[in-house]
């Protein structure tokens, strides 16, 4: 019998999932919490064998931010993240992060319970990767320039960029004028508030 957390601050997700892994006959939820930011207390008190986590938590905490401090604490503790956003950056950053699938929150119950009995058994799963539709252009990004592109849907300068990437301003143009090449945008603005307004990034989180 497995244990898990359940970390997502809509109700009705946290009922239907546990409704589904209790069904399932092999695993049971020792608790549900609405904020990421405490997964780790939870962890350390009721020691899950799987944190199911949400992205995008109550009070603006990070599923992605929880997801590290869980794998560094608890390095024996099985993670899936999930997120109802259709964002691009997610699954990638969850892997990062260390996570062990991905999982959108439009998938079946089924789908939930098959992934969480893989992942426990030492498999791993995550979403095909996909290219961004664009008005203008087909090169995919790289994941540098995802980064990039990321962080400058935050509205941050070159240089806050710059800094948190730990390259150089000059890089950062570099790579910004490799981005309006490849999707067609004369500016770096333009193609932000593309992405954010079709959903491909959540600035939030």
């Amino acid at each position: 019998m497995y244990s898990v957390l359940i970390v997502d601050d809509h109700q009705s997700m946290c009922d239907s999932l546990t409704y589904a892994l209790l069904n399932a006959g092999d695993f049971a939820v020792v608790g549900t919490l609405t904020d990421a930011s405490r997964a780790s207390d939870y962890c350390e008190r009721l020691g899950p064998d799987l944190v199911i986590m949400d992205v995008c938590t109550e009070g603006g905490a990070s599923g992605l931010d929880a997801t590290i401090a869980l794998r560094e604490a608890f390095p024996d503790v099985k993670v899936i993240v999930m997120s109802g956003f259709d964002e691009i950056t997610y699954a990638p950053r969850a892997q990062e992060a260390g996570a062990h699938a991905f999982v959108f929150k439009n998938k079946s119950l089924d789908y939930f319970v098959e992934v969480a009995r893989g992942v426990m058994q030492g498999e791993l799963f995550y979403p095909k990767p996909r290219t961004i539709p664009m008005p203008v252009g087909e090169a995919p990004l790289t994941e540098r320039e995802m980064e990039v592109l990321r962080l400058m849907c935050r509205h941050m300068t070159n240089k806050e960029i710059a800094e948190a990437l730990f390259i150089s301003e000059n890089t950062v143009k570099y790579h910004k004028s490799n981005m309006l090449a490849k999707t067609g945008f004369s500016r770096a603005v333009d193609l932000a508030f593309y992405m954010i307004s079709n959903g491909w990034i959540n600035p939030l989180y």
